[in-house]
């Protein structure tokens, strides 16, 4: 038993070597090409050395592991099964280098395009399409990665040929179990390339106004306006009507209703809903209506008609404007407001009677 462990000693040693010359040189690179990195004004290769530093490394460490072992003098000594191993270690670190590279690719994005200037619908638009192909990169890494690894099995190599002569009958059988969970697939991918609904829109699902959060394989989370999550499935967007108010360009019309009385006089009112207008910071000057839109027995409907650069300022300018404007006929012309009108007859021949 000693002898043995002396046998291997020497191996011990030079792995230990190995794994030591391999840490303290990935460490020196390293250093030397993150200084390099902070001394340009590139995003790439600085989401490149930090997102990919803990997977290169191991990976390092493990090539020059193998490298040793690939020795001659070394190669009678290693089980087979620890080789076989370190083979199944190495697949799993390429795995993850390769998911990391999407981090590396999404850092990109998000840097080189902002959602939060005023004409995001391209930024949106690329967005959307990398979130939706970025979960389908790292599922098809991770379908390789697995596969790769049973095929290093030679029992699982042997099966090969079996598998893939029953795999028209699995694929039936897997394709009517899994009917919903594939459609769902298929209209995640249909979502990423037609793009009915982009990261940041504005939506109405189920009667609920909200921004899409976020776009899955398999869901949607839309933020409604009060800050609660709407959670739909992504199959909804493709088989139920929806209003997308930001489908070509942000901007919008907002309306306000006011009911006055006949007595109100139009042209001054459409007169004072300009001055608002121009005096609002949230009016982008493009669209100043009024017209009287509908008459009952009682009272007369206005209706203003007036443009914002997107939804949320329309909503602020209508609640603005509304105000106002019902304080400028408040003010003015308060014989104008909603009224019911009476009118009272005296009996005068019942009366008279009465008094005889």
């Amino acid at each position: 038993m000693l002898a043995n462990i002396r046998d291997i000693q020497p191996l011990i040693w030079l792995y230990v070597i190995a794994l030591l010359v391999g840490v303290a040189g990935h460490y020196i690179v390293f250093r030397i090409v993150q200084r390099l990195t902070k001394r340009t004004r590139v995003t790439l290769d600085n989401a490149l050395v930090n997102h990919c530093y803990r997977p290169f490394q191991w990976i390092v460490i493990l090539l020059i592991v193998r490298v040793v072992g690939k020795l001659p003098n070394m190669k009678p000594h290693i089980p087979e099964v620890a080789e076989h191993a370190l083979a199944l270690v190495l697949i799993a670190l390429v795995a993850w280098l390769l998911v990391r590279m999407t981090n590396v690719l999404e850092d990109y994005v998000i840097t080189r395009f902002d959602v939060g200037v005023a004409d995001n619908l391209k930024t949106r638009k690329i967005h959307t399409q990398f979130r939706v192909l970025k979960r389908i990169a790292i599922i098809i890494v991770a379908i390789l990665a697995f596969g790769t690894m049973l095929m290093t099995f030679d029992r699982v190599r042997q099966l090969g040929t079996t598998i893939l002569a029953s795999a028209g009958v699995i694929g039936i059988v897997v394709g009517i179990a899994a009917q919903r969970t594939i459609g769902t697939f298929i209209a995640g991918i249909q979502i990423a390339i037609t793009q009915p609904i982009r990261v940041d829109d504005v939506v109405i699902v189920e009667n609920e106004w909200g921004r899409i959060e976020e776009i899955t394989l398999t869901y949607v989370v839309v933020r409604i306006w009060d800050l609660r999550r709407l959670i739909v499935p992504i199959t909804y967007f493709i088989e139920s009507p929806f209003q997308n108010w930001t489908r070509t360009s942000a901007d919008i019309l907002g309306t306000v209703f006011i009911y006055t009385d006949y007595t109100v006089p139009v042209d001054v009112v459409r007169e004072e809903l300009h001055n608002i207008l121009k005096k609002s910071e949230h009016w982008d000057g493009k669209v100043c209506v009024l017209q009287v839109t509908n008459a009952s027995d009682r009272t007369m409907e206005l209706r203003a008609l007036m443009s914002a650069s997107n939804a949320s300022t329309a909503w602020t300018l209508r609640c603005e404007v509304r105000e106002k404007m019902i304080e400028f006929i408040k003010r003015q012309y308060p014989q104008s407001l909603p009224k019911v009108r009476a009118e009272l007859y005296r009996l005068e021949s019942n009366s008279s009677s009465q008094d005889n």
